[in-house]
């Protein structure tokens, strides 16, 4: 058994409070808040941050995050941290480790998530298990349904038997039991998206049983079809009794407004992450092409486009899916830019666009696609520019919502990532808290609190006595984030102190090496397996 580490004293830094912000020391000994006040006895030993004129706040959570194989990696962590990240949910749009050995999530997220290093198999626990002590940072996971499914069906397009559902059910229900926070479902990807809505509300019905959460990437995209997405969510609420978690809402913003207050109204009340950024990013194959040839691996994308006969059909198909995209259009090679290109020969087109890229090459951006894809074993990820980005005051009605939690969906594979991984919380508090958007205590919920709430976390999320000392200070004066679509990597400003379970982890905002992080554990105590 470790030693304990030694008590730490915040001095001096505003507390939130819900009428306001109040001057306060806040003493951490054994992990734990120990005392929020003035005069406060110090223990001998005892380590003093000075806070001067910043905030403690507790640790964010970031309630959509695909670093869950990256998190070992220093640079992913100081990414994190310098956000004020302590805490990542992961699992996320139906795809992940476990169930199963990892490899299909490897052969298919491998763009978006990276491989896991040390996860070989054994199931929910034993992932959690590879984050105990081994990094800075919390790490909770949702078993992800489209791997469950992959696991009982592989990619067949075809309804479950019962006899398939009960064992999908067998699957989900031990993970659940071994601590997931959820059941996560990506019904774009494959094999998410050949589950009908009963299928997934008989998979959810274990989810209610163990109140854990379910959250959905919906199905057939956002933008244009965001309200059939909401209402299926409903429908398996209705039918399980299940609580929902909508994934990075990305819809007009009027309709996400009144479709969530309607549904709530209704019965089915849900809970969102969104990011406060107007682009998006996804795998290039997920975007372009048919679903049969989106499968992991490149067998059936090479057997199609094998003569010209072929190629002739794919393009076409790659045309009538981006041409029918509300938020891509006509000049949808203008508004694709490459994030991540493994293939040798084609990894200089990182962060050009397609139709840039294929200028460069001389040839054709759909074409150009093609060759990318084969080349990359459809590991090719990129970020998608909308028409019209919307505003931070435009985007503010939908952020205010009570069921609203920030999440970055956090890309970190490749050289010219989407800045919303180095940069989602700092741009919240450099956006709408800091010009009056939002208030603290209204930051501290959206950042914070609601998702521990949601996920069941257990005891964090707030600073008080005996609450789980996983806290940030905040510099209100310089908060910024650091990364733009031109330098995506630079890490955020204003946030150099952090605490996970107590424990110093960034310090003058460097990496301290301290690894108390733990695989958070979904329990009925709620103590998130502290």
């Amino acid at each position: 058994m470790t030693d304990p580490a030694p008590a730490v004293l915040l001095r001096g830094g505003g507390v939130v409070a819900d009428d306001g912000i109040v001057r306060a020391d806040v003493l951490v000994a054994d992990g734990r808040i120990a005392t929020v006040g003035t005069g406060v006895d110090v223990p001998a030993g005892t380590r003093t941050i000075d806070c001067g004129e910043r905030l403690v706040l507790p640790g964010f959570v970031d309630a959509h995050s695909h670093a869950g194989s990256l998190v070992f990696d220093e640079a992913v962590q100081h990414g994190l941290l310098r956000q004020g990240v302590t805490t990542i949910v992961t699992g996320q749009d139906g795809v992940g480790p476990a169930p199963g050995d990892g490899s299909y999530a490897d052969r298919y997220f491998a763009a978006i998530d990276g491989p896991h290093p040390r996860y070989r198999g054994g199931g929910v626990d034993a992932l959690l298990a590879t984050y105990d002590g081994t990094t800075p940072v919390n790490v909770a996971t949702l078993v992800p349904a489209g791997t469950v499914r992959h696991e009982v069906l592989g990619d067949d397009d075809r309804p479950a038997t019962p006899a398939d559902v009960e064992a999908m059910r067998s699957l989900v229900r031990r993970g659940l039991s071994e601590g997931a926070t959820g059941l996560a479902t990506g019904l774009d990807y494959v094999p998410g998206l050949y589950a009908d809505t009963a299928e997934l509300a008989a998979l959810c019905t274990e989810v209610a049983a163990a109140d854990g959460l379910y959250v959905s990437h919906m199905r057939g995209g956002y933008e244009g079809n965001a309200r059939a997405g909401l209402d299926e969510i409903a429908e398996i609420v209705r039918a399980s009794g299940v609580r929902a978690h909508v994934s990075h809402l990305h819809a007009p913003v009027e309709l996400a407004v009144d479709a969530l207050t309607e549904l709530a109204a209704a019965g089915a009340p849900m809970s969102f992450d969104a990011y406060p950024y107007s682009r998006g990013c996804t795998i290039l194959s997920m975007l372009l092409l048919p679903a049969e040839l989106a499968r992991p691996g490149t067998e059936d994308l090479v057997r199609a486009v094998s003569d010209e006969p072929g190629r002739h059909r794919v393009r076409g198909a790659v045309l009538e899916r981006v041409l029918g995209r509300a938020d891509l259009g006509t000049g949808w090679a203008d508004q694709i830019t490459l994030s991540h290109v493994p293939a040798a020969e084609f990894h200089a087109l990182q962060g050009r666009t397609l139709a840039e890229a294929a200028a460069a090459t001389g040839t054709d951006p759909v074409d150009l696609a093609l060759d990318v894809l084969v080349d990359s074993a459809l590991q090719v990820t990129v970020v998608m520019r909308v028409p019209r980005p919307r505003t931070a005051d435009e985007l503010a009605p939908l952020f205010r919502l009570p069921g609203h939690a920030a999440g970055s969906d956090g890309i970190f594979v490749g050289t010219h990532p989407h800045p919303r991984a180095y940069g989602t919380f700092a741009r919240y508090l450099e956006d709408y808290t800091l010009p009056g958007r939002f208030g603290w205590p209204e930051t501290v919920r959206h950042l914070s609190t609601t998702s521990v709430e949601r996920y069941r976390l257990g005891d964090r999320g707030t600073v008080r006595v005996g609450a789980i000392a996983d806290l940030v200070v905040v510099d209100p004066a310089r908060v910024a984030a650091g990364s733009s679509y031109e330098r995506p990597m630079r890490p955020a400003v204003g946030i150099e102190d952090v605490l996970v379970a107590g424990v110093p982890v960034l310090a003058d905002g460097a990496l301290t090496h301290a690894t108390p992080g733990a695989g958070l554990r979904r329990d009925g105590s709620g103590t998130g397996g502290r």
